[in-house]
């Protein structure tokens, strides 16, 4: 039972909004992993493998389909016997250990031949309206060899070595809404099952995983022969599929203020939700504790050697075990417990400590929470034109509600604007440049808001309030995109990031971490302030054996019997 309060209050963007907390977000039960497998497991989907002509040096294709009520989806995945030294995660590589495409439907001989000539090529191929997205993957060199022969010798692979990487083969990109000739996405965002954001690339993702369990399967097959073993299934349940993501991720959460409005809005209503529980159940309580106890077991097995994830990471260790104390003589019969659970949170835990407490409360509530996955995608069409009679005052009071923090700051100096943001010539793909030390200034893209947004106002404020916005557009047009995003902050009050993107201490895995979160990934691991690896659907169930009751709480390790 919720009964709002007026002591209880949904955090406002101000407090959410900063790079440090959406960098220390963490999956939750509205995570895009977590509501395609609710959605498949109870509209009871089947899936089949109608083809696996893949030979034994490991080249070949394999159709993985995916049955629903009304339509099927087929992963079409191309197995390629790759050289070493051509291995590279890197956006300019142009040869990859897997190649995949998400099928719109069941492919016929023709549509293999098609894809066979142009999804190995990838960027310099072309798919189809057929298609909805196009991805790669690579083996992970501290992991396959190693799985292949000790199932070629009859062996199970150690669990240790398993978790210290935690997939046999990472993605470097995952292309859909009408990339490279793929299915734009307002094509099938009427249906159902993908109306959530990012359905399509979490379904890609879900059957490249099965792809990969068989392929490795197939090649110890290959190697050892009748003495070769399969991969036991608990050790499989284990392994996700990796992800390497860079710079190309980042301009997405400034470059869809609305969208990643809808993400962090939605959680906020559901944290808001659930700190309005005005007394929490016996079962609701045990369901907190079991994931409690089971992200401990998580977050012992997350790695990094990047400096600032890594005291992260010790932070949220100790954080737990301040938690796992206070929960253990937390009195769940206090009024609103899970308010003042939080609000002790706020005052004795990292943000990173926060941010899972935040999730982990919303574990016991799916009625309260599950609904809200159908208010994330972006469904407007005219929130980005810019309402030219609007006064200049309200503009200067929108502008102030998102960026007031910006104005004082000195956008002369050198920390302050440090950095730039421009699209490499060679890939097409955002870049993060020293402004100072490179020429790149020429070829800035506007992702720094509250620069932009602190110039727009300096000059608005030579303009009489009553006069139109669109009449001081007329004379200062570089400032549209400015007023463009402020007009949007009244149906966006989550869409801006209140911090600076140019700083010189800025970390762009920040923003990945953020958009990453949405999709359900764990263990993130920065290689660099400016590329990250993560793990998806680790712990998952695999298609043939997926069911109501093992479909939403495999993110969480099982507990030690």
């Amino acid at each position: 039972m919720t009964t709002p309060q007026p002591h209880i209050t949904r955090r406002p963007p101000s407090e959410v909004m900063r790079l440090e907390r959406l960098g220390s977000l963490h999956q939750c039960r509205m995570s895009f992993m977590r509501t395609l497998l609710r959605r498949l497991a109870g509209d009871q989907w089947q899936f089949t493998r109608p083809h696996f002509d893949i030979d034994a040096t490991g080249v070949g294709y394999a159709v993985y389909t995916a049955a629903g009520p009304e339509r099927s989806y087929s992963l079409v995945a191309f197995a390629h016997d790759l050289p070493d030294e051509k291995r590279s995660d890197r956006v300019i590589a142009d040869a990859w250990d897997a190649t995949f495409t998400l099928f719109d439907g069941v492919p016929d001989s023709q549509d293999i031949a098609r894809l066979k000539q142009n999804v190995p090529l990838q960027e310099a191929g072309r798919i189809s309206e057929k298609e909805l997205s196009l991805s790669r993957a690579n083996r992970s060199v501290r992991l396959w060899d190693y799985v292949v022969s000790e199932l070629a010798s009859g062996q199970q692979p150690d669990t240790d070595v398993i978790d210290q990487v935690g997939y046999l083969m990472r993605t470097t990109a995952v292309y859909g809404s009408g990339k490279f000739g793929a299915a734009d996405r307002e094509t099938i965002s009427n249906r159902e099952e993908l109306f959530p954001p990012f359905q399509v690339e979490m379904l890609s993702v879900f059957l490249t995983r099965k792809f990969v369990l068989d392929l490795v399967q197939h090649m110890a097959w290959a190697k050892g022969g009748e003495t070769a073993v399969k991969l036991d299934r608990s050790i499989a349940q284990r392994l996700g599929i990796g992800n390497s993501t860079g710079l190309g991720m980042a301009p997405f959460v400034i470059n869809h203020p609305v969208l990643f409005n809808n993400w962090i809005k939605a959680r906020e209503e559901a944290i808001y939700r659930v700190r309005s529980v005005v007394s929490a159940v016996a079962d609701d309580t045990e369901i907190f504790r079991d994931r409690l106890k089971r992200s401990t077991i998580s977050v012992a097995r997350w790695t990094s050697k990047h400096p600032v994830q890594m005291r992260k990471i010790d932070a949220l260790k100790h954080d737990l075990v301040l938690l796992s104390a206070r929960v253990d003589e937390y009195d769940f019969q206090t009024a609103y417990p899970w308010d003042n659970l939080m609000n002790w949170a706020a005052h004795q835990l990292s943000i990173e400590g926060q941010e899972l407490l935040a999730s982990l409360i919303l574990e016991p509530y799916p009625d309260l929470v599950d609904p809200l996955v159908s208010c994330m995608a972006d469904t407007t069409s005219t929130v980005a034109r810019i309402d030219g009679s609007m006064t200049v005052g309200d503009v200067k009071t929108l502008l102030e509600k998102s960026f007031a923090w910006a104005f004082d700051l000195d956008w002369q100096a050198p920390q302050n604007c440090a950095r730039a943001w421009y699209v490499s010539e060679e890939k097409l793909e955002p870049r993060l440049g020293e402004r100072f030390e490179e020429p790149i200034a020429a070829y800035e893209q506007p992702l720094a808001p509250a620069r932009d947004a602190a110039h727009a106002f300096h000059a608005l404020k030579e303009w009489p309030e009553t006069s139109k916005v669109a009449a001081f557009l007329q004379s200062h047009p570089e400032h549209r995109h400015t007023i463009r995003r402020a007009q949007l902050c009244e149906v966006a009050p989550y869409g801006e990031v209140q911090d600076n993107t140019i700083s010189s201490d800025v970390l762009p895995i920040d923003m990945l971490r953020a958009k990453l979160s949405f999709f359900g990934a764990t263990h993130f691991d920065p290689r660099s302030d400016r590329w990250i690896r993560i793990c998806m659907f680790a712990g998952a169930p695999y298609p043939e054996s997926l069911s109501e009751s093992n479909s939403d709480d495999w993110i969480y390790p099982e507990l030690a019997q």
